[in-house]
């Protein structure tokens, strides 16, 4: 009999309905579509198969566009393009494969192909991820969504210890990932940071401003990382970017 692949925990958690906090929504062809962002799929895998307890690799990837148009409401000469790719996700001897496709528009005919790669390889790396359930999107292919679940009912099937009868057991899971970080972690992350290559530095202030709305204006965002969702969202930009990563964060 071949040994078991994932604990008891692991099946747990695979199996559990998915929290509809994480769950984002965007319009397209005049309908709401919901997904999971990459860097939480990425997250739910860390949790759940532990940061080395699984493996991605890209074995396929294609340019299938490029194309010059106009972008922005001036009209400005652009480029368009469009790639497909491939990922392979690996945990243990449980090999799951994804395809997706992505799309850039940009000025720069590089930042163009940068972004579509980028968003291709996330898109097949997040349908490959889905196979294993729930925790990364499975839920949301159901119409009805009936495994999708509101923080406070998904709260109850959590891995976590049973809940004290004080009122501090009945905060709101939008909380997560408030909690100050201490100054050591805070040193630690910015030393981590600083020690990337240039270009891929640049890439992730642009990624974090983006995703945590760091005002245009501010001269930096070293004193923007104080919370533990900053160290965790980190930790996933680093794993999906394994070209820029320098070493992984502790804590």
């Amino acid at each position: 009999m071949a040994p078991a692949v994932f604990s008891s925990e692991q099946i747990a958690a695979l199996s559990a309905p998915l929290d509809r906090a994480k769950v984002q929504t965007r319009s397209q062809a005049g309908r709401s579509l919901a997904y999971l962002e990459g860097w939480q799929a990425i997250a739910e895998a860390n949790r759940i198969f532990g940061f080395d307890g699984w493996q991605r690799e890209t074995i396929a990837v294609h340019c299938v566009n490029q194309s010059e148009r106009t972008i922005g409401r001036d009209g400005r000469s652009g480029w368009g393009v469009t790639y497909t790719a491939r990922v392979r996700i690996r945990v243990g001897d449980v090999i799951r494969e994804g395809s997706g496709a992505g799309h850039g528009i940009d000025a720069d005919l590089g930042q163009a192909h940068e972004s579509a790669l980028k968003e291709a390889e996330t898109d097949a790396m997040k349908r490959a991820l889905m196979t294993f359930g729930n925790p990364f999107g499975l839920a949301l292919y159901d119409k009805q969504q009936r495994e999708v679940t509101s923080s406070s009912a998904h709260a109850q099937v959590r891995h976590t210890p049973a809940p004290q009868r004080n009122s501090a057991a009945a905060e709101p899971m939008a909380e997560v990932g408030l909690e100050p970080l201490d100054p050591v972690t805070v040193q630690q992350i910015l030393a981590t940071v600083r020690g990337l290559p240039r270009p891929a530095l640049e890439g992730f202030t642009k990624a974090f401003r983006k995703r945590f709305q760091v005002p245009a204006d501010a001269p930096s965002i070293a004193d923007r990382i104080c919370q533990r969702r900053h160290h965790d969202w980190i930790e996933a930009f680093l794993v999906q970017h394994p070209r820029s990563q320098s070493a992984h964060l502790m804590g």
